[in-house]
């Protein structure tokens, strides 16, 4: 008993020194819960990813970042300076002069044909005062590019040519200012281009299915109609996520699964989603449906499976492409600000005058316009429930392979992404 005792005893300086440390401790904790300042850290503290979802499995993007204006920022660094954009065919712009725009992430640029045939994409800057060059999504410009402000007048292949009152330049070097050139890869016919080096190219991210592509003669498409754009009131990423699921089609696309059935198939590559189904023969209960599945016609250059298939590609982060038979449907999900995104779309067909082909188009228009207001609808949806404070992450199903690729190429080069909330 005496021997209990004294050690007891001998332990109480070290029993005090822990209390105390304690104390303050707890004091601290207190302190920190009634600063406002460091509420939202304590939340991410407390409430953590699972660690599938820093791994990038098993859980969805956090909702916090379909719209907070800091990670936007990020986006428009991290992800679009680097990323290619599509901004036309080439047979938009078949004689020299001709050019097609495109503005995102705050800048402008073009791509003109040079009178020597050549292709260029510039910036839509003048090198003097900065003023924009050309107007409009497209246009004809002739030989020259003359600005609206000062009349400096470039060539259609970039260089400076004339300078009015050019004997004020005193030492102007006419070759050093040029209109700034824009990275620009041709694939398949159609104009990319991308504002910061790096990453694969278009064809090394589109390999996995090259093969696939080639059938599909994309180098001879014509533009059927002109760029249009619309815009939803959403993240540009909500947008992405929509059109790579596959798990919703059978849910909240009637007229899609009436002509695929359950026949809806996804895959993901690093760079590239495919999704795609085939048509039933079972005739539509919808009349556009049915003649759809009625009047198409033999595509000649099509093999025999590929007679009936509906098929897509999203190519990473925003540009999809809608294949069917009878047309080509060019898509890109361009982020204005956290919670709008324009949807910039045009056609692009072979040239083909049967009735039937003409009919299967317009036909196709008219299905495929009730399936984009329905995905209007779930985007929205999905928008307001971002907002909620009930939300963080969701789980993601084993076969939702697009998503599950998308999110973990987001954790890679955001790695904030990876937090419930924002840190």
């Amino acid at each position: 008993m005496l021997l209990a005792t004294s050690a007891v005893a001998s332990k109480g300086p070290i029993l005090r020194l822990r209390f105390m440390v304690a104390r303050a401790c707890l004091t601290r904790i207190q302190r920190l819960l009634y600063d406002r300042s460091t509420v939202s850290n304590l939340r991410d503290i407390l409430d953590p990813l699972p660690p599938t979802a820093a791994a990038g499995d098993g859980c969805s993007l956090p909702a916090w970042i379909y719209h907070d204006a800091d990670f936007f920022e990020l986006e428009k660094q991290q992800i679009f300076r680097g990323s290619w954009q599509l901004i036309c065919h080439l047979n938009d712009i078949p004689h020299t002069g001709d050019y097609h725009s495109l503005g995102f992430v705050g800048e402008s640029v073009f791509a003109i044909r040079g009178e020597d045939g050549v292709v260029r994409s510039f910036h839509n800057v003048c090198r003097h005062r900065a003023s924009r060059l050309l107007d409009g999504p497209k246009g004809h410009c002739g030989k020259r590019i003359t600005c609206p402000y000062h009349a400096w007048t470039y060539a259609a292949d970039g260089r400076l040519a004339v300078v009015p009152q050019r004997e004020v330049f005193k030492g102007l070097d006419l070759a050093a200012h040029g209109l700034t050139p824009v990275e620009q890869e041709i694939f398949m016919g159609f104009v990319f281009v991308r504002l910061a080096a790096g990453g694969p190219s278009v064809r090394a991210m589109a390999a996995p299915y090259a093969d696939e592509l080639a059938i599909y003669r994309f180098e001879h498409l014509v533009p059927q109609g002109r760029v249009t754009l619309r815009p939803r009131a959403v993240n540009w990423k909500n947008v992405a996520d929509n059109y790579s699921d596959g798990l919703h089609i059978t849910v909240a696309h009637p007229g899609l699964t009436r002509l695929f059935g359950k026949g809806y198939g996804i895959e993901a590559q690093p760079w590239i989603d495919k999704m795609w189904g085939c048509l039933r023969d079972v005739p539509s209960s919808n009349l556009s449906e049915r003649l759809y599945q009625q009047w198409l016609p033999e595509v000649p250059h099509l093999p025999p499976e590929r007679q009936r298939l509906w098929i897509y590609f999203k190519l990473w982060p925003n540009v999809a492409f809608d294949i069917y038979p009878d047309q080509v449907d060019f898509m890109q999900f361009l982020p204005v600000s956290p919670t709008e995104t324009i949807i910039r779309e045009i056609s692009y067909v072979h040239p083909d005058e049967r009735r039937e082909m003409r009919a299967a188009r317009y036909l196709n228009w008219r299905i495929n316009r009730r399936v984009n207001l329905e995905d209007k609808a779930l985007i929205e949806r999905v928008q307001a429930g971002m907002n909620s404070s009930s939300y963080t992450v969701g789980p993601l199903a084993e076969n939702e392979v697009c998503l599950r690729s998308f999110a973990r190429r987001m954790r890679e080069l955001i790695p904030a992404s990876r937090a419930a909330r924002k840190p």
